[in-house]
Parts: structure tokens; sequence; C-alpha cells
């Protein structure tokens, strides 16, 4: 699922997004990126896709990987998920997650769009994939920009 709004203003930079990664990790086995675009996307979906394949987002031991792709120029957004997340979490996860980014969207807020869809996506990832003390960072938190 995808989203387009206005563009949106107020990138928060890479150490607050990194901070929000990090917070909504230590709930939850699950593992979150951030994929910043400064291009045009026509299909958010599809690059959403190919991002999480290029950085091998499925290497995570419970396939509970998402990429959340921003293209601020745009007013994109769209999620890749793991086969865990979409058998666990189902439609539900993806839905959720994209409003919270197109809530920020539409206030014309791109630091409202990110953190809200990193804060959604972790607090749901917490309730099918709990952190566990053996639980390690498998991927990450640094913010990709193309």
């Amino acid at each position: 699922m995808s989203t387009r709004s206005p563009i949106p203003a107020g990138d928060p930079g890479d150490a607050a997004i990194e901070e929000a990664i990090r917070q909504a990790e230590s709930r939850t086995s699950g593992e979150i990126r951030v994929f910043l675009s400064r291009h045009p996307c026509l299909d958010p979906g599809r690059a959403a896709r190919q991002e999480f394949v290029r950085f091998d987002m499925s290497r995570t031991p419970l396939r509970n990987g998402v990429l959340l792709y921003f293209a601020p120029e745009s007013g994109a957004f769209a999620l890749a998920s793991d086969e865990g997340i979409q058998f666990r979490c189902g439609p539900d996860f993806e839905s959720a997650v994209t409003a919270a980014a197109h809530a920020g969207f539409q206030q014309g807020s791109l630091s409202d769009a990110l953190l809200g869809a990193i804060r959604t996506a972790g607090d749901l990832l917490a309730r099918q994939f709990p952190r566990h003390s053996i639980d390690r960072n498998d991927l990450p938190n640094t913010v990709i920009r193309d």
C-alpha cells in the first residue's frame, strides 16, 4: 500500500530518525529501516520492494523486517515487509503504518510522517514480535538516502 500527499516539509534529520527507530526496536525483535529518496517517485510500492531486496532485509531470523520508503518530493510513502510480518500481522499492519505516515503528510510535516510511521510500526511489531533477551539488532538503524 502506498500513499501520495502534498510535498511535506521538515526533515527531522538522521539522528532523530535513528533514535526513533532505536526506541521502536527496543520493544520488539522486529527490524525497521527508513529509506528517504530525494527523487520523485511514480510507484512508491515498487520502489519500496526493490530497496527491501537490495538491502537484504529478509535476513532477520523471524523474517520480521520492514522498510519505510519516503519520497518527499512526490509526497509518496510505501512500505515493504517480510513474510513474518505479513503472516503474523496481516494487512492491518500496512494499513495502520500507512495511515500514520499519511496523517503526517496531510499536516505538511515530513517529520510527523516519518516519526509517526516508525512509532506505529514499532507498536504493532511489539505486539506480534516482543523483544527477547537474546535479540540482537540484525539490521542497521541508519537512514538510507539516495
